[in-house]
């Protein structure tokens, strides 16, 4: 279990680095804007505070966000707020 969650670790730390491009820096990591490489460490920590509305009949689920880090994570993690990709079938 240790092996595959240090995978799953790694492999999101990797897809927003090659997002990103070979600049491979964003702000918004830390308080003072500073330019950095993003980490695995804190990709999650932003991401840590997201909450999924239910969905209704008429209505899906939505992934709710409250940073705007948040919503470039997710955009560089491929994932679409408005259809978390668990949801597809």
């Amino acid at each position: 279990m240790i092996c595959l969650a240090l995978l799953v670790f790694c492999l999101i730390e990797r897809q927003v680095r090659q997002a990103l491009g070979p600049e491979q820096t964003m702000s918004g990591l830390y308080p003072d804007n500073r330019r950095v490489r993003p980490t695995g460490r804190m990709i999650l920590y932003h991401l840590d505070s997201l909450m999924l509305r239910p969905g209704t009949a008429t209505d899906p689920p939505t992934i709710l966000i409250s940073q705007g880090v948040q919503a470039h994570l997710l955009e560089l993690l491929g994932i679409d707020e408005t259809r978390p990709r668990w949801l597809e079938t």
